[in-house]
Formats: structure tokens, sequence, C-alpha cells
């Protein structure tokens, strides 16, 4: 069995494609706390216990070197009282350095010190020397630029200089060769989601060279959001009407993809978990119901412009706007119906929030994200469960994630709460698929 390494393992979606492929975890990292009770919780329950066969550091890489990283994984019980051969190299590294810094959505700061996590990476590969590397990022990182940025090796690179070019001369000084980077898709590997991400594969000299995964579906087999989680509607009539049986997906999520270390999947055995909602004002659910499926706020906005609508169901809503507008309910209904409509009045109906959007049933999710109230359910008038989201990134059912459902304002500088475990996770069957080529290029050195 190959032996990884895992660093910035977040909740552990690379760490579940990593076991799914057959790797075994002797170190994984990560800063936070709420992630590591997740992460360690999940490895006692596939039988990987801290100290014996796996070792769990919850700390800052820039606090940690390569020695420290041997040290852990020489003093696992299985290696000095099992009788188990201590592995003179690791098979393999992956991590994925926070993203925030390099993310196309929103502003992008040259000085955000998330930016040099990945040279920190760097100087823990250089330290391990492992056979082969792994690196996942977001595509933003691909034309990031940096300025006044020295290598690990000392080499002071010229400002402006995009970050894949010296990732890429960096792997070089170090030893190693690099595949020209790939975005990949995560719906092309089964994953019910539109997730494109930057991979960096690099191998040492003279190991065999691996290759990026070919896709495992086409346009027509892409699994879709109903497929993924139509199981999980809450009002029976409608889950009945809409998923009247199991998908193959379904069923695979409640089994288990994960083996636990003898072999056998780690089935949910009909146990819930992370499956609470949030209970929305009636006001709220009468306004997620004015979107309609594959629409933003954006996209309401100009429908109801065009169209007008008329707002005698939805009682809350038109008492709200009555009062906003400080009109009589009837006189603010007419003014919608007859499309006499001012951006005040829609800003008082919708809100000024655009991003909003309720996704399409027929279709895999957009990139799952952090905040639960961007998306809005095709089926329900209600945002996603941490489950439904875990479901969109491929998780299986019996992934417990810990700590606080959700979290707000200041606090989330120091809390990674569960929608922010999911939404920042590597989803196992893509990290599954990469790993797999790795396993196949270790075997055939082998």
């Amino acid at each position: 069995m190959p032996y990884a390494i895992d660093l910035f393992c977040g909740a552990g979606g690379m760490s579940e494609g990593l076991i799914q492929a057959g790797f075994h975890i002797l170190f994984s990292s990560d800063i936070s706390e709420d992630v590591r009770k997740t992460y360690v919780n999940r490895h006692e329950q596939l039988g990987l216990t801290q100290g014996y066969n796996t070792f769990f550091h919850r700390g800052d890489i820039r606090e940690f070197n390569g020695d420290y990283i041997w040290h852990c994984i020489r003093e696992l019980r299985i290696f000095t009282h099992e009788g188990v051969e201590l592995p003179d190299r690791i098979d393999a590294i992956f991590g994925g350095p926070p993203c925030q810094g390099f993310s196309r959505a929103g502003r992008r700061r040259q000085d955000d010190p998330r930016n040099l996590l990945f040279r920190e990476y760097l100087r823990v590969i250089n330290q391990i020397q492992p056979r082969y590397v792994i690196m996942e990022n977001v595509e933003g990182f691909n034309d990031t630029r940096f300025y006044g940025f020295e290598g690990v090796t000392g080499l002071q690179y010229d400002d402006g200089m995009i970050a894949p070019d010296i990732l890429i001369n960096e792997f070089r000084l170090l030893g190693y060769n690099v595949l020209q980077p790939q975005v990949l898709d995560a719906s092309d590997y089964g994953v019910p989601q539109r997730r494109r991400r930057a991979i960096f594969i690099a191998y040492l000299d003279g190991e065999v060279a691996p290759q990026y995964p070919q896709p495992i579906v086409t346009d027509e087999t892409r699994v879709t959001v109903q497929q993924a989680i139509g199981d999980l509607i809450r009002d029976r009539n409608t889950r009945l009407q809409i998923n009247n049986e199991l998908t193959q997906y379904q069923l695979e999520s409640r089994a288990g993809r994960t083996p636990d270390v003898n072999g056998h999947p780690i089935a949910n055995n009909g146990e819930h978990l992370n499956i609470e909602i949030s209970r929305h004002l009636p006001l709220v659910v009468e306004r997620f119901s004015l979107f309609q499926e594959g629409e933003d706020g954006n996209a309401v906005r100009r429908r109801i412009i065009a169209e007008g609508i008329d707002l005698l169901g939805k009682p809350h809503l038109l008492e709200d706007c009555s009062k906003k507008l400080n009109m009589d309910r009837e006189q603010v209904r007419q003014l919608f119906i007859n499309r006499e409509i001012t951006d005040e009045m829609l800003d008082k109906l919708l809100t000024k929030k655009s991003i909003r959007k309720r996704l399409c049933r027929q279709s895999p999710s957009l990139t799952v994200v952090t905040l639960p109230d961007d998306y809005i359910s095709p089926f329900e008038n209600r945002i996603f469960s941490v489950r439904e989201m875990a479901r969109l990134q491929s998780f299986d059912d019996s992934f417990k994630f810990l700590s606080k459902r959700t979290t707000g304002g200041s606090r989330r500088k120091l809390e990674v709460p569960q929608y922010t475990q999911v939404g920042n996770a590597v989803p196992p069957l893509m990290a599954k698929a990469i790993a797999l080529e790795i396993r196949r290029a270790i075997m055939r050195e082998e």
C-alpha cells in the first residue's frame, strides 16, 4: 500500500479520495481546531487512530518541518510495536494551500499572506522528497502574479511573474519533473458539481511519469442535483413525486465509498447526519419562491420588470413592501402587476443581494461555496442543509461534520463551521481520480 501525506487537509475531502484510491495516510495537518475535530473523528471511524497508524498535526505549516513529520511517522505504534516496516520514503504528498488569496471571486490582494503558503508547501516537499507531489488550487492561481518572491532555494524571481511559472521552476530546482498544469472539472469524475480547479503534478527524476485522469462521464451522464440529493427532499409528497426510487449515486452515498482499514465501506446505517435546515421566516420563504430554477437575483429582477408579478399569494412580501414603500397593499400589488416598477420597489421585494441563485435540478450544481444562503434548493423554498452540500461534494453520508453548523461576522476569521468545511473541501471523487493515476504510476515502477 502506498504511503501519503496530506497537508492543508481541511475536513478531509482529499484524504477521502486518497483512501478510496488505496493510499495509507501517515501524516496530515491543518491549522483549524474545528477541522481537527471533524478530520480525526472521521479517521477514527475508518480505523485510522491517532498515534497508532496515522498522525494529525494541528498547526501552522510555517512552524514545522520535514524532520518533525518524519519523527511523527517513526513514532507510530504500527512501526514501533506492530512490526510493520518503516518506509524509507513517502510515495506522495497531496495538498491545497488556502486559496482565498488567489480567488477570482472578490478582491484579490498581492500582499495576502495566504498567497505565500504554497512556498511553505514547497519547503516541506524539499525536506521530505516524496516520489510524487500534487497541488490543488482555484483557477485564479493560474493568473496570479507575485512581486518580490524568493523561492525555496533562494532564487529571486522577477516582479510580475505568474504563479504557475514560478511553481514549475521551483519544482525543477528541487529535482522534480512537472506535468503541464491542467484545470480539471469535478463533474467529469462523477461529482454532481461544476467545480474547476487548477491541478499541478510533479514527480522526482527517475520515477514513472503519471497522467492526469481522463473524464469518466459524458455531458449526458453527468450526475445532476436531482440524482444527487432528490432523496433528501423534506416534504414527503414532493420527494415521492420527484425521487420515488433511489439513484445509483444516492445508493453509493448511503452505502459508503471510503473503506475502513479492513477494506469495508462505512455505511450510514440509517443514521441521518448534518441534516438540520434553517428555519426561514415566512417572508424569506416567499422571497425564495420568486426564484425560478437557474435564476439569480438579477435574472429575477429582469423577469419581473418584463412580465410583472402578482403578489396576491405572497401576503408577507406584500405587507413588507407596503410598509417600506409607505403605500397601500393593493396599490403596491397593482404597480407590480402593471409593471410600473422602480428599482426601489425591487430592492424592497428582493433585497439588493443578487448573487443568490436557485439551482437547476437537471444539471450538476454550481461550485459549492462556504456561505449556505447563496443557493436555493430547486425543490423547496429553502437553502441547503450541510448534508445536501456534502452530497454535492461527493462525501459519503457516514461522514460527520463537527463544530458549529454556521457562523457569521468577525467569527468567520476564527471559526471553520460545517458549511465552510464542506465548501473548502476537495471533492473526494475528484481526489480519488487524481490519486488513482498516481498509484498507477507507482505500481508501474514497482
